[in-house]
């Protein structure tokens, strides 16, 4: 009965809601986007064991933010959330030049799944703040978003630790799902 009376406020106030996943591996930066977002401020975070939640309002979009961990042993349980799903955000550390190539494998295996053939799809290069940081390009690159034909999509650099960035990508996020309508 709440969600008929929430998806009736929303038709009627014009307001749009959409249901967000953030991915990406552990510690890329997600709940800091997550608490970012939700308090306007950095938050003390530890690693995130099972999601986080959270509901923002940007731009007449009512965002359904669910920030799920990034562990290995997690990654296999990210498919309970996608049903439903109007974009996924994904985080990728850019200083972690170690692991971007395990980036790309988790969000390719993403884009193949068909619950989630619909969603929009946001990259943020989180950590631009850092030393040897890759910058969106080299991340786009790395990631190989440009062989995306099939579904929009869009790259970002960010800090979340420094708010830079991320309005932009919600933005770009918020124009999408509002042309989607």
């Amino acid at each position: 009965m709440g969600m008929l009376l929430s998806r009736l406020y929303a038709a009627l106030s014009g307001d749009t809601e959409a249901r967000i996943l953030v991915l990406g591996l552990d510690n890329a930066g997600k709940t800091t986007f997550l608490y970012r977002l939700q308090v306007g401020e950095v938050v003390s975070t530890i690693p995130t064991i099972g999601f986080n939640v959270e509901t923002v309002s940007y731009k007449n979009v009512r965002f359904q933010v669910w920030d799920l961990g990034g562990q290995t042993s997690i990654r296999p349980y990210w498919r309970c959330y996608y049903p439903n799903t109007q974009a996924v955000i994904y985080v990728v550390d850019s200083s972690d030049v170690d692991r971007i190539g395990t980036a790309a494998q988790e969000f390719h295996a993403i884009l193949e799944e068909e619950e989630l053939k619909d969603a929009v799809v946001l990259v943020l290069a989180n950590k631009q703040d850092l030393p040897g940081a890759l910058d969106a390009a080299q991340v786009s690159e790395a990631l190989g978003l440009a062989s995306i034909k099939t579904r929009q999509w869009s790259i970002f650099k960010c800090s979340a630790v420094k708010g830079e960035g991320i309005w932009e990508g919600m933005d770009y996020l918020a124009s999408a799902l509002k042309n989607r309508r």
